[in-house]
């Protein structure tokens, strides 16, 4: 897990945020995500309160892109958006002092914001077993949508703190239409590359993604998982 951490400073910091991610600010430490106008998933990072800071943890592959995209959305605020030297350590056993409790699912265990490492705990495992999305696995830019990712399933979304970049879309998936595609876990034999595609009888049924202890993470339509879905080698079956 290589992690950057973004430290947010200045007055305007909770204000500035607020009017860009999926997530209530103010009741941070959160789990959010940056969309485009579009509604589609940018980045997803967590968002923790550091004195007079707010850091971003986010992963190390999206950070410049994303430090990117806030200054672009500054314009006047009063902020400072800086990288920051700080290490990220997490784990499942007890908590050790300072650290947060992940926002997002219990079994996700504890941060620690300058720890070392990770404790050894399978966190794929715990991620099928849950359904959690990871980034740049079930977490796609510029192709995922938050809702069929589990965010609100998962705390990563707030649909009474107003307006935010993508916040159109995202509510109109919410009130509007029932959700046709999303993450689901399915019993699979075997294994098969991330990424590769589900069919059943000759049909597209969704993408394959995480796999682990006889189970699978999987972008699906639910009206096409049955019995006798395939991805390369592997065999899919709608989970118990």
């Amino acid at each position: 897990m290589t992690r950057q951490i973004i430290r947010v400073t200045a007055d305007d910091r909770v204000a500035f945020l607020q009017g860009l991610v999926s997530n209530d600010v103010e009741r941070a430490p959160c789990w959010a995500a940056l969309l485009t106008p579009q509604g589609k998933y940018l980045a997803d990072f967590l968002i923790v309160p550091d004195g007079d800071a707010l850091l971003i943890d986010v992963d190390a592959r999206l950070a410049d892109d994303l430090i990117r995209r806030l200054t672009m959305y500054k314009l006047r605020s009063k902020v400072r958006i800086d990288p920051a030297e700080m290490t990220v350590a997490r784990g499942t056993g007890p908590a050790p002092k300072g650290a947060i409790a992940d926002p997002r699912h219990p079994a996700l265990g504890w941060r620690l914001y300058g720890g070392q490492g990770d404790d050894g705990t399978d966190f794929d495992a715990i991620r099928v077993e849950h359904v959690i999305p990871e980034t740049l696995v079930e977490l796609i830019p510029n192709e995922t949508f938050i809702l069929e990712a589990g965010f609100e399933r998962l705390q990563g979304v707030d649909f009474r703190k107003g307006c935010y970049v993508g916040q159109e879309v995202t509510a109109r998936m919410k009130h509007k239409t029932d959700l046709r595609k999303g993450l689901t876990r399915l019993r699979i034999g075997g294994a098969a590359p991330v990424g590769t595609p589900i069919t059943a009888a000759g049909k597209d049924v969704g993408t394959l993604f995480t796999q682990s202890g006889g189970h699978a993470v999987a972008h699906v339509r639910f009206d096409r998982i049955g019995p006798d879905m395939r991805a390369g080698g592997a065999r899919l079956a709608p989970d118990d």
